[in-house]
């Protein structure tokens, strides 16, 4: 807000300097205080897919940016071009995936479906905002590539610990919205496989877990901070005698009292879960948690796009700035799917 005041009024006065430290010190109390209304259902639904290709969006043309550099000359609104020189809007192959998956959930839980929309993408451009993907993960590649000689999509996956990046905790969101109300074992076995399609390493699946049950959390009616809190205490039940989840600190300390600096923003999916529950629990606005997760710097796309998910989720659609929205390509489409994805869980 700070930089807003400034760009709008100018720099104040060192004799207004004290005030506007109080104005703003008000402000944020004031949002840390306001009573949680939770977002309807579907509010929450069509937040977390919107939210996701936004967030994914805004941090498309500053990927790879230095944190420092971009604390010189910060993300405030969408723009374009940049890194990939795509137009302001343009979400990457976080979203696509991400919208795949949420588009074969329409005929139910089906890991066939959704690895042949993974297919479509990566060949023909399918759920793309032009028709041509223009990034996709190594990982991923390889684990696509894998699909046709494997006799079950799971274990097109790759195993290794060096396969550790966030190419499949940016898709997994669309999962907690068809098993929010299963029990947690059913749950993590479908995170499990899904995330196995391209990143079937034991850490890599956990993380996917971790954002499963903290978002599963907020569909069931908790608060952020709640959600948080449970998604530890079940995670280190269920899963506390796993030696890779020792991997995992945000499990067992409490990551919004960590300060900025300790806070990693690559693409290793251990950096990415923590980013983007340290910018939810942090901040109290989606526009808020976003240009903060892209102003971090290093993989901006997937951090944006992971925290703009669940952000949509705590703070819903009406939450997200409608000049964000309207400038994504396919929005009526994106819509669309979404709405129809809400119809098949009346039917």
């Amino acid at each position: 807000m700070r930089r807003l005041l400034y760009k709008w009024f100018g720099k104040p006065r060192r004799d207004q300097e004290d005030e506007l430290d109080e104005f703003l010190e008000i402000q944020d109390s004031a949002k840390e205080n306001t009573p949680y209304i939770q977002p309807a259902f579907s509010e929450q639904i069509l937040g977390a897919v919107m939210g996701s290709c936004v967030g994914d969006a805004l941090g498309v043309p500053v990927e790879f940016k230095s944190r420092i550099g971009l604390s010189a000359n910060p993300i405030v609104g969408m723009t374009g071009f940049g890194t990939w020189n795509q137009p302001a809007g343009t979400w990457s192959d976080d979203s696509s995936m991400s919208l795949c998956t949420l588009e074969a959930l329409l005929e139910g839980y089906s890991l066939a479906s959704i690895a042949g929309r993974f297919l479509m993408w990566y060949k023909e451009g399918y759920w793309t905002p032009y028709g041509e993907v223009f990034d996709i993960g190594n990982t991923t590649k390889m684990a696509l590539d894998n699909l046709s000689s494997v006799s079950s999509p799971d274990q097109a996956g790759l195993y290794d610990e060096y396969s550790n990046g966030n190419g499949s905790l940016m898709r997994i969101l669309p999962i907690a919205f068809i098993t929010y109300r299963m029990s947690f074992e059913k749950r993590a076995q479908i995170v499990s496989e899904v995330s196995s399609l391209t990143h079937a390493h034991k850490r890599s699946i956990i993380a996917c877990i971790i954002l499963v049950e903290f978002a599963s959390n907020l569909l069931r009616g908790y608060d952020r901070f709640e959600s948080y809190k449970a998604m530890q205490d079940t995670v280190k039940e269920h899963l506390g005698s796993e030696m890779e989840i020792t991997h995992f600190p945000l499990l067992y300390t409490d990551i919004s009292e960590r300060p900025a600096d300790s806070i990693r923003s690559g693409g290793y999916v251990v950096d990415t879960i923590e980013a983007a529950i340290w910018c939810v629990l942090k901040y109290h606005s989606y526009r808020d948690v976003v240009l903060t997760a892209v102003n971090l710097g290093g993989d901006t796309d997937t951090t944006g796009c992971v925290a703009g998910g669940l952000s949509g989720l705590v703070f819903g659609y009406e939450n997200i700035p409608p000049e964000w929205v309207y400038v994504l390509p396919k929005r009526e489409n994106i819509e669309d799917l979404t709405k129809r994805f809400l119809n098949s869980l009346d039917a």
